[in-house]
């Protein structure tokens, strides 16, 4: 039985009802860090490294300042508030370098995620994963999937303008064939939903390190466990 979300707050699901199959999503979007799997601590872990090995500064709220965005962007910020004496491209290089190897030893999966994943494989719903990281970091997590897990792969060095602009979840819609109208996001913070609501998709929120606001466009719950293939399909919005 699938839990019910708050019903006190707004974009809050009632997830007592399941969809019909024909009701099924077109395809569901996933974003990564934080929804997929949880790196976050990992990201910090390595910027404090930083800090620490060129005497700068850092903090919490600096950290969570940067959850969901684009990791160029993230480098300038990093650059400008630590601050480094590296240009935003090398910061982001030597981030990668530490959260890759983390990864490498351990991926760190959020509660229901690999299962809701293989439910939407059994009810042939595709699925594609849609994140600001590289892809050198997304290969090692993919690696412990099943191969075609995600059948579009859209990564944070394959787009022009990275979240909260749209291009990152229209890019992926339009590489499935799929409207983002008739698609499902998931996502943890408000840089993603954002990205997400501005290209069209309903927005299943899963808050995980950063509180998320309301949108039009937005639903919430407080975890993936239990979901279905029918579940995301009721949520779609017009």
């Amino acid at each position: 039985m699938v839990t019910n979300g708050n019903p006190d707050r707004p974009g809050s699901a009632d997830w007592s009802q399941t969809a019909e199959p024909e009701n099924l999503p077109a395809a569901v979007l996933w974003d990564m860090d934080g929804t997929l799997v949880d790196t976050e601590p990992y990201w910090i872990e390595t910027e404090y490294a930083l800090a620490a090995e060129y005497g700068g500064t850092w903090s919490e709220a600096h950290a969570m300042n940067l959850v969901g965005s684009d990791l160029l962007e993230s480098g300038r910020y990093i650059r400008e508030h630590m601050p480094l004496p590296l240009e935003p491209e090398e910061i982001v290089e030597r981030l990668l370098d530490g959260v890759v190897a983390r990864v490498s030893d351990e991926v760190p999966w959020r509660p229901g995620a690999r299962e809701l994943l293989l439910t939407l494989g059994e009810a042939g719903v595709r699925c594609a994963l849609v994140t600001m990281s590289y892809e050198r970091f997304v290969a090692p997590i993919l690696a412990q999937l099943p191969p075609e897990t995600f059948r579009v792969i859209v990564t944070g060095d394959q787009v022009e303008f990275g979240k909260p602009h749209p291009e990152p979840y229209l890019t992926a819609a339009a590489a499935l064939g799929v409207r983002p109208e008739d698609c499902v996001a998931i996502e943890d913070s408000n840089t993603g939903a954002k990205s997400a609501e501005a290209a069209g998709c309903t927005v299943l929120v899963v808050e995980n390190h950063v509180p998320v606001l309301d949108g039009p466009r937005r639903v919430f719950r407080d975890s993936l466990v239990g979901l279905a293939a029918a579940d995301l399909g009721r949520l779609r919005l017009p």
